[in-house]
């Protein structure tokens, strides 16, 4: 399995490691299956882990090899990275206000984006997957910066970031799933929502990997990019989420898991 992985083109293994992220979404939200709820204060750790989680992975994963490539290619060190990292931040600003959606936890009418009349749940997924798109974006992007040949970019490296990824989806798939049953949907419907919202991430993986392998120059700024998205995203939804409920001590405890969870597999099989 390991050779067959090895073998294929960057794009191949960033789509593959992309499906390997939504199927961990698609695992946390089979739980409806077994239950209807969860603690409250083990959902908000779990999802104070995520968050750590794409902290570490942005920083570790992504504006330090920025920084690297930055200085191969003579450039000024700082700059593809803090370049890339406000326009990440501000594409997804910029979808934050363009597309409908609604955060976990939140009544309906603190839905953003336009006004719509979408349902509940179709909003509630909509917010994950605009939470999913820097994810797989960074997935790409750092298998594409190893088929790009950059000598700091290593395929351990990347193949870590989607476990780290991976197992920050675990919880999100979580979080959708309970809640829509919860609200008296199905099982297979909350299941359905649930992994939908993650089916977002191989699509990205594939147009992060093609774009950065076409035009290698922007390596820097994509994987700065990608941080800038991922770490507006924790700001702006994950950890607001967790703090609805009064559980501030489990989401700190679960971030800085999730950090140091991260960091160790970004450096130790990077």
């Amino acid at each position: 399995m390991l050779e067959f992985f090895l073998s294929l083109d960057p794009v191949a293994q960033a789509l593959l490691a992309g499906c390997f992220t939504w199927g961990v979404t698609a695992l946390g939200a089979s739980a409806v299956f077994l239950t209807r709820s969860v603690n409250q204060r083990l959902l908000d750790g779990m999802m104070g882990f995520a968050a750590g989680v794409m902290i570490a992975a942005s920083f570790w994963s992504l504006l330090l090899p920025a920084i690297a490539m930055a200085e191969e290619i003579g450039a000024v060190p700082w700059m593809p990275a803090a370049v890339g990292f406000v326009a990440g931040w501000l594409f997804l600003m910029a979808l934050d206000r363009l597309v409908p959606h609604l955060h976990i936890g939140f009544p309906d009418e603190k839905a953003e984006g336009p006004k719509s009349s979408l349902r509940r749940t179709t909003l509630l997924v909509m917010a994950i997957t605009l939470h999913n798109i820097p994810e797989g974006l960074a997935i790409g992007v750092a298998f594409g910066a190893v088929g790009a040949g950059i000598q700091t970019a290593t395929l351990a490296g990347a193949v870590a970031l989607a476990i780290g990824i991976g197992i920050q989806n675990f919880p999100e798939g979580l979080a959708i799933s309970l809640p829509l049953r919860r609200d008296g949907i199905g099982r297979g419907r909350s299941f359905y929502y649930g992994q939908l919202s993650g089916a977002v991430e191989p699509v990205a993986a594939i147009i992060g990997a093609a774009v950065v392998l076409m035009v290698r120059p922007i390596l820097p700024y994509a994987l700065a990019f990608a941080a800038g998205a991922m770490i507006f995203v924790v700001v702006e939804e994950v950890i607001p989420e967790c703090h609805l409920t009064g559980y501030e001590g489990a989401v700190t405890t679960g971030f800085l898991c999730g950090f140091v969870t991260m960091m160790i597999l970004d450096v130790g099989l990077g």
